[in-house]
């Protein structure tokens, strides 16, 4: 919050397959008390429907999105205890006079978790065909973070292209790329660590995965904290 005005963070949700990622994110912030203004994309909810059962609806985002946020990577329904969403603002993807679309609407910057290369394409070109892309283009232009976590593999020469692209203009390429070193158990604690250094990238504090600390084998079994990674990230029913 900025002078008693609502300052969120942008969440873009594209078409890539990582919707688990997006959930992690999503509940990071709102763990560190963030505010989230939520874009999902048409593709997007193609992806989640078949990745996680969820059919996100516009006229019950809410609910739905409370679903989604329950579910672990597994899927598994009723892994994590819903986040409040009061501080969440949902924006269809094709309102291109939504709040986001303008520079004059205040943000502390967008997240595009998971981004697909259609979307890079779309960003990297300007082409603001919808609402995700519009934002991204805003965000760049008003110098505000913007941190694209790509997931695709492998790449070809025209999406490295668009990422370069994307580098110079100012944003951060994240590749959806998990670490081992922190010890995961389990495919949340993947997720995690993903969705953990997206919020680093932004900034926002959080205990999402065991950082690095200059030791080896913390993140061997018995090593580190309690439980591997699993002792500092979201524990089911948290």
């Amino acid at each position: 919050m900025t002078d008693g005005k609502r300052t969120p963070w942008v969440v873009g949700v594209s078409g890539a397959s990582g919707t688990p990622y997006a959930a992690s994110v999503l509940r990071g912030l709102l763990a560190a008390g963030e505010s989230v203004d939520l874009v999902v994309s048409r593709a997007s909810r193609l992806t989640l429907l078949d990745e996680t059962g969820i059919a996100f609806r516009d006229a019950h985002w809410r609910e739905d999105l409370g679903e989604w946020l329950a579910r672990g990577a597994d899927s598994k329904p009723g892994t994590f205890t819903v986040p409040d969403l009061g501080d969440v603002r949902y924006w269809a993807a094709g309102d291109l006079a939504a709040g986001p679309s303008s520079g004059s609407y205040p943000v502390k910057g967008m997240l595009i978790v998971p981004a697909s290369t259609a979307c890079v394409a779309g960003v990297a070109l300007g082409l603001s065909k919808d609402l995700l892309q519009r934002t991204a283009s805003v965000t760049l232009k008003e110098r505000r973070p913007l941190v694209v976590a790509v997931r695709e593999t492998p790449l070809n020469g025209q999406t490295l292209k668009h990422l370069v692209a994307l580098d110079e203009a100012g944003a951060v390429v994240l590749p959806a790329s998990p670490a081992f070193y922190a010890g995961a158990t389990h495919i949340q604690d993947l997720v995690d660590f993903v969705a953990g250094r997206v919020l680093d990238a932004a900034g926002v504090p959080h205990r999402l995965y065991r950082r690095w600390e200059g030791e080896l084998g913390g993140g061997a079994p018995g090593g580190g904290a309690p439980g591997g990674a699993r002792g500092t990230s979201h524990a089911p029913g948290s």
